[in-house]
């Protein structure tokens, strides 16, 4: 199963990170999140991330022109778009030669037949817990309404993971291909704590895994 270590800003933090190989970092764009990147990004270092290691830039009803510009500058791999984007949306920035994750907000009356007009334009979904921002709130949906999915589109977990919960995700019965991470593994917004992240790499990634990196 894949990691992805969303929310980070601070370059000594990424570089303790780096040291995790974790599957993908995620960076946020959007002005009103506590983990905006802001000016505090350094695009030499991001750029520079070695490229087994996937970047992802988060968006948030972002426009077109605003998201290509920072995949170009900072040589992100993915756009995560976690606003409310039409299909339509999704179609142009794919054309444009954007590697597409579009995130859902997901509670009990999610209706899974909505991604059948997103599917052919994303490479991944992302459901989060629906709640007061786009992202980032630290709490977790429950997880059983996931057996309604029966899409063939591989998708990440997001949404309050922490070191409590992250074996029960062993136990649902879809196929997840990515879990999310965030909010439960920093010491203050846009810092991870890199101790509980080893720790989550040991429990997640099979002994197998470890050897091959």
């Amino acid at each position: 199963m894949k990691i992805k270590v969303c929310g980070m800003r601070d370059t000594a933090n990424l570089a303790e990170l780096l040291e995790l190989k974790p599957d993908f970092i995620g960076f946020i764009f959007y002005d009103k999140s506590p983990r905006f990147v802001g000016e505090a990004l350094d695009e030499e270092f991001v750029k520079n991330i070695p490229k087994p290691i996937k970047k992802v830039g988060v968006f948030v009803n972002a426009n077109p022109d605003f998201i290509l510009r920072n995949v170009k500058k900072y040589d992100l791999q993915f756009v995560q778009l976690h606003g409310h984007e039409t299909p339509d949306f999704c179609r142009t920035l794919k054309m444009r030669g954007a590697n597409i994750i579009k995130a859902f907000s997901v509670d009990e009356n999610f209706n899974f037949a909505t991604l059948n007009n997103y599917k052919p334009h994303c490479d991944f979904f992302l459901f989060d817990a629906k709640g007061t921002q786009p992202g980032g709130n630290g709490i977790t949906f429950n997880w059983d309404v996931l057996k309604r999915y029966d899409n063939d589109k591989p998708f990440f977990l997001s949404g309050g993971l922490s070191l409590e919960n992250i074996e029960d995700v062993s136990k649902l019965e879809n196929a997840i291909f990515g879990l999310d991470v965030n909010s439960k593994f920093e010491t203050e917004p846009a810092i991870k704590d890199i101790e509980k992240l080893k720790q989550l790499m040991e429990m997640v990634r099979p002994a197998a895994e470890e050897v091959e990196a």
